[in-house]
């Protein structure tokens, strides 16, 4: 069993057992967290996929957070030739992983 579920911002397909990074959810490390926007719920190989409008109504997934950490960074370089322009910038997203355990729905 598959969930398309959204959080963050982003939507991604998740299955239990799975180990998923998603933005700072604010929780410590071994707490429970529940995802109730859920988009679809689905079975592997199987030709039905329930959809919701947008949401499904009762679904949820929970999962444990395993680890708040920071990303790689990401460096932000403009420049506009001939002019003498030079910006550089630098981003670290902060994420949580999360290991995904029961789909309900």
């Amino acid at each position: 069993m598959f969930a398309i579920i959204k959080c963050g911002g982003k939507q991604m397909t998740v299955k239990s057992g799975d180990v998923v990074e998603v933005e700072k959810l604010g929780l410590e490390v071994g707490a429970e967290v529940t995802f109730d926007q859920v988009l679809a719920i689905g079975e592997e190989g199987a030709e039905k996929l329930n959809v919701g409008t947008p949401l499904l109504e009762g679904a949820k997934v929970t999962g444990k957070v395993l680890d708040n950490f920071r990303a790689k960074k990401i460096v932000v370089f403009k420049m506009k030739r001939r002019k003498g322009y030079r910006r550089t910038h630098g981003h670290r997203q902060t994420l949580t992983r999360v290991e995904i355990g029961a789909i309900q729905g």
